[in-house]
């Protein structure tokens, strides 16, 4: 159980110390933010697990083919934003058109024969 709460924390940390540092600098929260943390303590988690090195390789495979269209949202959102949209229906619109892009780039990858 302790093993859990020190996974839990250690990602949480992760998550506040980015929030923080925006508050003081958005470009240093950005270049933070763009690590692949979450990918990073996953693939750390999974070692840690016991899991082979294959899953490993397979996740961080994975992880790079759904990263493409998630920047769609970073593209978006700033986008709408400056046109004068609210935060709220700019976040849902990038988000939306964000999860779009997800499901063709799935379906992309099944007709060209590689599973997700």
């Amino acid at each position: 159980m302790l093993y859990y709460a020190v996974k839990l924390a250690v990602s949480l940390l992760a998550l506040m110390a980015i929030t923080e540092i925006a508050k003081r600098s958005t470009v240093f929260a950005a270049l933070v933010a763009s690590l692949p943390l979450t990918s990073l303590l996953a693939f750390i988690w999974l070692h840690c697990d016991g899991a082979p090195p294959g899953q490993i390789a397979e996740l961080s495979s994975r992880i790079f083919w759904l990263v493409l269209p998630s920047l769609l949202l970073f593209l978006l959102l700033p986008l709408l934003l400056k046109h004068g949209l609210g935060f709220w229906t700019s976040l849902t619109i990038s988000s939306a058109l964000t999860a779009l892009a997800y499901l063709g780039l799935m379906m992309l990858l099944r007709f060209s024969g590689d599973r997700l």
